[in-house]
């Protein structure tokens, strides 16, 4: 028996040879190969296809007829598993992601939410985008009474930094004409000035939030939605941002007991952060090959398409002189960021606006001065109004920036319209500027604000073009070979990955993505995506893509 054990182990164990295609290593000098040989769920070589033929006669041939294999995509920030919301949640987003274009359509999915759940448990909808609505306007808790009067209701912002509930969901949440603000928050009100309106903004959203989390069994199949959804777009290496102490050990546990298809990094929040400084949030012993712990992320302010952004100039669209607002006290933002450097713990911060940027910028320095730490790779997550002078701060103080760059596809227009006015909008997401100073910036989807696309990112970091074919800042624009290294190598690198992934050399782990065509040109697909050598993801076995087909 041992014998047979042994010579089938033989069998599986055999090397792979991939070639009949292109490799894109983005190794340092972004070389194209023509072969790559894996083995041990690492790569072994790459290089031309006799090389390696006769490095491993007995290798198992797959050939590429001519498809392109990339390094898999690195998530440089989002919230996994949002993106699988909608297998629990009404999806309340409108075109081009949805469908919702009215008030009445966006009640209507919730109706249909609602009949599916018993009386009393809350009734949730996420994505809507009140700019987009032909009312232009927050749904208020007057509307979402016309939902239900069994169920307390809640309508998610697409920027998930503005929560609208109903009158049940307000006195579910304890909160009255007598509630004051929360710090680094607002609980809109009605014209007396003092009963609640039913929006809530940044922290009063996130109270919120935090109590619409979803049970176990909800909860795991939000997940594995996520995961089909992440290895469709062929992302090897997702993040769970922002995570709270619940959620940190829920993922703990499940790469502990490898029931995860994809690696995953966790970034904790300031709950989680303290625990696992404290001890009182025990996690069982990680492969950080699979899951890891990352940066704490920590908030500066909101966004910007919900005017909460912290900007140095008013809002184009108001005459109020209203400039948005900091999440918290900067003070208090100084504090928790020192602490955690202190304790040698990586930071990622959540700036959009200008002001905002100057305010992680003068706490990170203040953290470094006080406990200088070489090759921290603080990041600087948005970064979306960074201009010059703040790039140059950047590099002096090494901190490395991720840009959100599909604002310029889903609200680049809106953003010279309404938000921000033709000047600022121009100036959006500075990626090229940033690369030119060597700061290794990144892109990201910030999943689930807009759907996780790799390829999608490529083409807007190329283009800069909005939904309107408008060209936001012509000489931000990237090469396709930069913003292929903006989703693999250089993610890898901000997350002190670069070691295990992120290029296809030898010694690494074998994650990459077989695309129909070259990713550097328009119209590549994903047909597999392959994690540690083992194929999770094809076209062929996917229902979706053959219902699109």
């Amino acid at each position: 028996m041992t014998g047979w054990l042994g010579l089938v182990g033989a069998v599986l164990a055999r090397p792979t040879l991939y070639t009949g295609g292109s490799i894109h290593t983005v190794d340092a000098a972004d070389h194209v190969v023509e072969a790559m040989l894996i083995e041990d769920a690492r790569v072994v070589a790459v290089g031309t296809a006799e090389e390696l033929r006769e490095q491993a006669p007995r290798a198992r041939i797959v050939d590429l007829d001519g498809q392109v294999i990339v390094p898999g995509f690195i998530d440089a920030h989002g919230h996994f598993p949002g993106e699988g919301a909608g297998a629990v949640f009404a999806d309340l987003s409108s075109p081009p992601v949805g469908t919702i274009r009215t008030m009445d359509e966006l009640l209507a999915g919730l109706r249909d939410e609602a009949a599916q759940h018993r009386r009393g448990r809350w009734v949730v909808g996420y994505g809507y985008d009140d700019t987009l609505l032909a009312e232009g306007r927050h749904p208020t808790r007057h509307d979402l009474d016309h939902v239900s009067d069994r169920h307390p209701v809640a309508a998610i912002h697409i920027s998930g930094h503005v929560t609208a509930v109903n009158t049940a969901g307000l006195a579910v949440l304890g909160l009255t004409a007598a509630t004051p603000d929360p710090d680094g928050g607002h609980i809109l009100r009605e014209p007396d000035g003092h009963t609640p309106s039913g929006v809530l903004e940044e922290m009063a959203s996130e109270h919120a939030q935090r109590v619409l989390l979803p049970g176990a069994w909800d909860g795991l199949r939000i997940l594995r939605a996520a995961e089909h959804r992440y290895l469709a777009a062929g992302v090897t290496t997702a993040q769970s941002g922002l995570t709270p102490p619940s959620l940190v050990r829920s993922l703990a546990w499940l790469g502990r007991l490898r029931g995860l298809t994809l690696r995953l990094v966790i970034w904790p929040d300031e709950h989680s952060a303290d625990a696992l400084l404290e001890g009182t949030l025990r996690l069982p012993r990680l492969d950080p090959t699979w899951v890891s712990l990352g940066a704490v992320k920590l908030m500066a302010d909101g966004s910007i398409q919900s005017h909460t952004a912290h900007l140095r100039e008013p809002y184009h669209d108001r005459e109020d002189g209203h400039r948005g607002q900091p999440r918290g006290a900067p003070e208090a933002l100084a504090e928790k960021a020192a602490r955690y450097h202190a304790a040698g713990l990586q930071l990622a911060i959540h700036g959009n606006g200008d002001a905002a940027i100057d305010t992680i910028l003068d706490t990170i320095e203040a953290a470094q001065r006080a406990h200088p730490r070489d090759d921290a790779r603080h990041i600087l997550i948005h970064a979306q109004l960074a201009d010059a002078g703040q790039l140059e701060r950047m590099q002096t103080l090494a901190i490395t920036p991720s840009f959100f760059v599909q604002h310029i596809r889903y609200w680049g227009d809106r953003h010279r319209m309404i938000f921000l006015g033709e000047e600022r909008a121009a100036r959006l997401d500075p990626i090229q500027s940033a690369w030119q100073r060597g700061l290794r910036p990144t892109l990201h989807a910030d999943s689930p604000v807009v759907p996780i696309r790799p390829l999608e990112m490529i083409e807007v970091a190329v283009s800069r073009t909005t939904r309107a074919g408008v060209v936001l800042g012509a000489d931000e624009r990237l090469s396709p070979t930069q913003a292929l290294r903006s989703l693999t190598i250089e993610p890898a690198w901000q997350q002190h990955l670069d070691e295990s992934r992120g290029s296809l050399e030898p010694g690494k782990l074998a994650d990459f993505v077989v695309l129909s065509a070259s990713p550097l040109q328009p119209g590549a697909t994903v047909q597999q995506t392959i994690i540690g050598g083992r194929v999770v993801y094809h076209t062929e076995h996917d229902p979706a893509d053959r219902q699109r087909r």
